[in-house]
């Protein structure tokens, strides 16, 4: 890593944002620890992009903090027996940025939208719909072709997430976004802002005490860190686990901090592209598992984040019911060298391994690439910002790739779309037609232990299959200005603003 160049763009970022002009107190400026991709949500993958999406769109049904489905633009809703019907009475009243009317009608147009736009990435978490009927203006009637036990959580987030129908038909609707949310799109400069203003219409105006809330995508941790204690940032997700102790430290600043749903972990290209076909992870899953089985999670978590996260083998987060309780393989060197010796690999075997340029994603890379090294492989990292990486995965121009998944609250939402073969987020390619079963019977049943048994078969499935070596669950953790009141972290660790005020 080239320090001199990390120095420099720390330094960068720090007097850009020491040079934005001063101000006013109903400005909420909130730091990310990147740049979002597009901001359409049934295009969209990014963690921070959710964090816009939050503020920006209002969504059928939301969550609380316990991770229970509570009303939003529906506010009440009824399954048939055999639940392939589900029945959603509408919030009334309410309007959409551009002035056109919130109905059934744009319930119909947005989840058809979700589920037919090319290259949606909500096809697969609406896969189970196969039709949506407006019943009335105020009722809208979906019909599935199976049960479906997590449509009501991914309608919570992104494919539940209502746009405006006369703006999202024209080509430009990313860089122009319209929806029906507290705050609405105002403008944007890549890699540098997303500012939203007030919208005057909300159906529940009085809830929000901001007249703009601005996003400032800052990669280094340490550097969204000093533009909140010098009060550029009033808000910042993602305090590095070595900077607690100084947040905890500075009498102008809290700590929030809660379990998270999400996890990290490096996706094998298994048969994605070109190139898969002849990658040795490709041809044998024991190098795959080899792979995972020389790191050394407790000393990851260590030497990277002081303890503060929790090492990972599945992906669902202990905070989770479905959390299969199995205990996360120590390292084992000599096992790892055995299993590349039966897969026929000689080494060193020269991998590249794909990280995230900032400083935490690069740290976690070096340690992985240090402890591997002892099994045979060489990993060289390369470096790329996070919409570059997460577009190479997609397209299968990768070998390894460090990237994971903010966690959903349903388990269907947090490994369907990454192991499914056919999951549209399954960047690797992985398939086992075992798998697909057992992910689809959980879908299909609303029987929590029944879904916790299948579960725990894909969990133990993947240990050797290992598509994904997962590392770590991550904590959410955030760091404000006291004069924040009223701001509460979730598991899902998005920021809601309603009830949100800064004190002068």
């Amino acid at each position: 890593m080239n320090l001199r160049h990390t120095s420099l763009a720390a330094l960068s970022g720090l007097l850009l944002l020491g040079s934005l002009p001063a101000q006013a107190e109903s400005t909420l400026r909130i730091g990310l620890g990147a740049d979002p991709d597009m901001l359409d949500p049934h295009l969209a993958r990014t963690y921070y992009g959710r964090f816009v999406f939050a503020a920006l769109c209002d969504r059928l049904v939301d969550i609380d903090e316990k991770l229970q489905v509570v009303p939003g633009l529906a506010t009440d809703w009824k399954w048939s027996e055999d639940g392939k019907t589900l029945t959603m009475n509408l919030r009334q009243g309410v309007t959409f940025q551009d002035g056109e009317k919130f109905d059934a009608a744009a319930v119909k147009f947005n989840l058809d939208r979700a589920m037919t736009l090319p290259g949606s990435l909500r096809k697969s978490e609406l896969s189970s719909v196969e039709s949506v009927e407006v019943a009335s203006p105020s009722q809208v009637i979906l019909h599935l072709k199976n049960a479906d036990a997590a449509l009501l959580s991914q309608l919570t987030d992104r494919a539940g997430t209502m746009l405006a129908p006369k703006a999202a038909v024209k080509p430009d609707f990313a860089m122009h976004p319209v929806c029906s949310g507290p705050y609405q799109f105002a403008s944007r400069v890549q890699q540098d802002r997303i500012v939203l203003k007030r919208f005057d219409h909300y159906w529940n105006k009085s809830a929000y005490h901001f007249d703009k809330v601005v996003f400032l995508p800052i990669p280094d941790a340490s550097v969204r860190l000093a533009n909140l204690r010098s009060g550029d940032l009033d808000l910042t997700e993602g305090i590095a686990a070595s900077d607690v102790k100084t947040v905890t430290a500075d009498s102008r600043l809290s700590l929030v901090k809660v379990t998270g749903l999400g996890y990290q972990g490096i996706t094998f290209n298994i048969a994605n592209g070109k190139t898969a076909p002849d990658s040795p992870f490709a041809k044998d899953a024991r190098v795959r598992e080899a792979f995972s089985l020389a790191i050394d999670r407790d000393a990851l978590n260590q030497v990277a984040f002081e303890g503060q996260y929790t090492p990972a083998n599945q992906a669902f987060s202990p905070v989770s019911p479905y959390h299969v309780k199995l205990p996360v393989p120590a390292r084992d060197v000599e096992k790892a060298k055995a299993l590349l010796a039966a897969a026929g690999v000689k080494t060193p075997l020269n991998v590249t391994l794909l990280v995230t340029n900032n400083p935490t994603s690069q740290q976690v890379g070096q340690v992985i690439q240090a402890m591997v090294s002892e099994a045979g492989f060489n990993v060289n990292l390369q470096m790329s910002e996070f919409a570059t990486l997460l577009d190479r995965q997609q397209r299968g121009d990768f070998q390894l790739s460090l990237s994971g998944w903010s966690g959903r609250p349903d388990p269907d939402g947090s490994i369907f779309a990454f192991i499914n073969s056919k999951g549209t987020l399954n960047d690797g390619r992985y398939g086992n037609p075992q798998v697909d079963s057992w992910l689809t019977e959980a879908r299909q049943t609303n029987d929590i232990a029944a879904r916790q048994a299948l579960y725990n078969k894909v969990v133990q499935q993947l240990q050797s299959d290992m598509p994904i070596a997962y590392l770590y669950f991550e904590p959410r953790i955030f760091g404000m200005t006291k004069k924040l009141q009223g701001f509460k972290a979730w598991p899902d660790g998005l920021v809601r603003l309603a009830g949100v005020t800064m004190t002068p």
